[in-house]
């Protein structure tokens, strides 16, 4: 039963498999006032349990052999859409789940498909709002708010949980056929074997993208090509730009003050004005390098040379640095200074291009790995020469 708890730790399983001991604290955007207000306009105060709310998307509840199961709404309403917003800036994104159980949509019955997710709340609401007139059951599985397709490398979306999954829910009194339907995304950490060996469920694995959903249904549950296929199109990777923006800024804050500081050493030892002066003119490189490195080439990604994002950071950062020499050169009044900071600029977008990896469909953990270890070196290395020069400039 998904609930939102607001005070103390309690334990209330229901036979729909969900406990709410312990939930997750939905953010307040998440909650509609649609289950609250006087005990007569409140359909849903019977379901509700001291110390828990109901959550806003929810809007009913269905009967079924296991138990009541909540039933969700398939438009988002305009608190889902903010805080979508708020976490794909990245705020209070690493607590942003619902809790895992059997949800139901539109009008299931049981002949109604089962459709296995994550219980990132990003990755429920995408798939509620894109089965259109589709009734379907939607198992919530505990992969700790991540998505379905890292969950799988993380093992969280996993063989073992589905299976756990499916016996808390009494899966087998809710629908009469025995099949699962499970994101292509999720293939890596759930064995179609296994899972039917243990619980007498056959996995089918779904399309890619959740809007192929009902296409996919209507076509026998088979995938064409098409629906197999991971792309990752400009609107793609221009939406995860704010989320590495985010990570980055921090970092960001602390590599300003050291700038100041370095800036402000010369042959006076230590100049607050020079600081003022000469760190102004840092952080311009600063700004390039923060914009090639995560927004540039997140944006230019398919079009840019080689398979290391790393080097892809690199590409972008030196266009960038290049076309700020013209102002960089005579502010700081010698060559020295000016390749300081042109050196500096494309370490960082090369470093924050190179953490992109995370968020595409284009490396491999292994991949992701060897890159790290083959260019933090050299960009740790590109840092401390730039910050040589740049010290060596004042003098």
């Amino acid at each position: 039963m998904e609930m939102k708890q607001t005070r103390g730790k309690q334990e209330n399983p229901n036979r729909s498999g969900v406990s709410t001991a312990n939930v997750q604290i939905m953010p307040a955007m998440d909650m509609s006032g649609s289950a609250y207000g006087t005990e007569e306009n409140r359909p849903l105060a019977a379901y509700e349990k001291p110390g828990y709310e109901l959550c806003g998307y929810v809007d009913r509840f269905l009967e079924t052999e296991a138990g009541p199961v909540p039933s969700v709404r398939r438009v988002l309403d305009k608190a889902d859409r903010l805080s979508t917003i708020a976490v794909r800036c990245g705020i209070r994104r690493h607590n942003y789940l619902v809790s895992p159980g059997l949800y139901g949509i539109g009008k299931p019955d049981t002949g109604s498909e089962v459709l296995v997710t994550a219980n990132y709340k990003l990755t429920f609401d995408h798939l509620r709002s894109a089965l259109g007139n589709v009734s379907a059951w939607i198992l919530v599985l505990d992969t700790r708010g991540v998505n379905v397709w890292c969950a799988a490398g993380k093992k969280t979306f996993s063989t073992r949980e589905l299976v756990n999954r499916i016996r808390a829910v009494s899966l087998e009194t809710v629908v009469t056929h025995r099949r699962v339907i499970v994101p292509q995304l999720g293939a890596t950490g759930v064995s179609a074997r296994q899972v039917r060996e243990q619980s007498g469920f056959r996995v089918v694995y779904g399309p890619v993208r959740a809007c192929d959903i009902p296409a996919f249904l209507n076509n026998g549950r088979k995938a064409d090509k098409q629906m197999r296929q991971v792309t990752f199109p400009l609107f793609d990777r221009f939406v995860l730009t704010p989320v590495e923006i985010h990570s980055a800024l921090k970092p960001m804050g602390i590599t300003v003050l050291v700038l100041l500081i370095l800036s402000g050493i010369g042959p006076s030892f230590f100049s607050f004005q020079e600081a003022w002066d000469r760190g102004g003119t840092a952080l311009l490189a600063l700004a390039a390098g923060f914009l090639s490195g995560a927004v540039l080439t997140p944006v230019l990604l398919p079009f840019l040379p080689s398979r290391k994002f790393a080097f892809k950071g690199v590409v972008t950062g030196s266009l960038c640095a290049a076309a700020l020499l013209p102002v960089l050169v005579p502010a700081v009044g010698s060559f020295t200074g000016a390749a300081a900071l042109y050196i500096f600029s494309v370490m960082v977008s090369s470093h924050l291009a190179m953490n992109f990896t995370g968020a595409t469909p284009f490396t491999s953990p292994s991949g992701v790995e060897k890159e790290m270890k083959q260019y933090i070196p050299l960009q740790m290395a590109g840092v401390l020469v730039s910050a040589g020069l740049w010290i060596y400039s004042a003098f």
